[in-house]
């Protein structure tokens, strides 16, 4: 390893690159080029995606089975779980696993359920009122991936605030595992059984979004309105192609998380939460943004010394030496949050003196974790946040999954005579300037013989 591209002042670090900012004020835009930032070209694997979307679109759960087969390397015996297996899985679950899973759901739904927004009514005269009323999507298909690791809080996070939106046909569709019968993980399914989802798809990758969105008469596999749910880079392509078809929550790339932290943190609660999140995937991001110089040399040496025993430590070490991880080195506090919004990242930790007065000053993240005790792990399964989160920056315009997700607004315009002719000047007057005249005349046609 190239130890130069380290050094900073008298250090040099170990484990993680360093980008320093200290003594300048950089821009918006040269802190979009410089900070740490991995990313997934969607565009370079279109090519190979659409022909497969095209091949679902034409042929249906035929051609989701063989592509199944052809990168699963299994194809189970039907599309659609029977609904033993999936009891069977439910049964089978160790208590302690079922205990946990069910206490999360009930923390989620609780805060999921009280994000429902009530419609509201503004009267604008007598007799004209406009009303926003709140209406869940029809059908919507929950995706959840397979490969690296077993993921049945997806499961909790995708499902529960499509209930409590009032939802009212859910599919979850999730890879078949050759070693499970050709059924997704029995997790996945016991998981799916104690949310009380009884349509579950056994179909992964493009294929699966391609399905979902295309269905099968055939095979009484009927298509959704809107998809949700992680994925890899084939799943996000195969979303962006479907997005025409049917709603998408985002292209999820690959996860991140920052760290806002002054020379009050805890090195090694820091060093932890780092690679944490890079035991996701090589891809992964972890970011420390500090003006302790100290500080940033203590995280560094608690890594380097801590990530080897951990279970996935080649998958660590290789998304803790990327390019998309790293150290950044600023003056003072007020820097580090400034960086922390360009960088908008999908889960943003505090570690600071008075954190939740930092963590309210935050106006860029997909969720924030405020002080030592709200570790980014705590609401990937049981804080009762949603770990469906905006990643690549999009956290600047985005919002991460929740009940508003499957809601559409949509407004009644209620006019009786006197409250349209009250305005109907206005309307005209406007439709002349836009040069649309027969707006104007469907409003004078009520009132004039024309």
């Amino acid at each position: 390893m190239d130890e130069s591209k380290h050094k900073c002042w008298d250090v040099v670090f170990l484990m993680l690159n360093v980008v320093d900012l200290r003594g300048r004020t950089a821009s918006i835009s040269e802190l979009r080029r410089t900070l740490p930032r991995g990313g997934t070209d969607v565009d370079s694997v279109l090519p190979v995606v659409e022909p497969l979307v095209r091949e679902v679109r034409g042929r249906g759960a035929e051609a989701a089975l063989e592509y199944g087969e052809k990168f699963d390397g299994v194809q189970p015996a039907s599309i659609r779980v029977p609904a033993d297996v999936i009891e069977h899985a439910a049964r089978e679950l160790d208590p302690k696993v079922t205990e946990a899973l069910r206490e999360s759901i009930a923390r989620v739904r609780a805060v999921h359920a009280a994000q429902k927004p009530a419609g509201n009514t503004v009267e604008l005269a007598a007799g004209g009122t406009v009303t926003e009323k709140f209406i869940p999507v029809e059908r919507v298909g929950l995706y959840v991936p397979g490969g690296n690791a077993v993921y049945p809080s997806s499961v909790i996070m995708n499902v529960v605030p499509a209930q409590e939106a009032g939802v009212s046909s859910l599919v979850v569709a999730s890879p078949p595992q050759a070693q499970f019968g050709g059924w997704p993980h029995p997790t996945i399914l016991a998981a799916c059984q104690l949310l009380g989802v009884q349509e579950v798809w056994a179909v992964g990758g493009a294929q699966a979004v391609a399905l979902l969105a295309y269905g099968d008469d055939a095979h009484q596999l009927e298509p959704v309105d809107m998809i949700t749910g992680p994925g890899n880079i084939y799943v996000t392509a195969a979303k962006r192609l479907c997005r025409s078809v049917v709603g998408i929550d985002s292209e999820a790339g690959p996860t991140e998380i920052a760290i806002v932290a002054d020379d009050t943190a805890n090195p090694v609660s820091v060093a932890y939460d780092l690679i944490s999140q890079a035991e996701h995937d090589v891809m992964a991001a972890s970011v420390l943004i500090t003006p302790s110089a100290q500080l940033a040399a203590d995280v560094d040496r608690e890594v380097e010394a801590r990530y080897g025993v951990t279970l996935n430590a080649e998958r660590v070490a290789q998304a803790l030496r990327g390019e998309q991880s790293g150290i950044v080195l600023v003056d003072d506090l007020d820097a580090a949050i400034r960086v922390a919004d360009a960088y908008a990242a999908e889960h943003l930790e505090i570690h600071t003196e008075n954190a939740r007065e930092v963590a309210e000053r935050i106006t860029n993240a997909g969720a924030i974790f405020v002080g030592e005790h709200s570790p980014v792990p705590l609401g990937d399964y049981s804080a009762g946040s949603n770990h469906v989160l905006p990643t690549s920056g999009t956290a600047r315009h985005s919002s991460g999954l929740s009940t508003h997700t499957f809601l559409k607004s949509v407004h009644l315009i209620d006019y009786d005579e006197a409250a349209l002719k009250d305005i109907a000047d206005t309307v005209v007057t406007l439709a002349d300037a836009e040069q649309l005249p027969a707006h104007g005349e469907a409003i004078r046609a009520r009132f004039e013989n024309l």
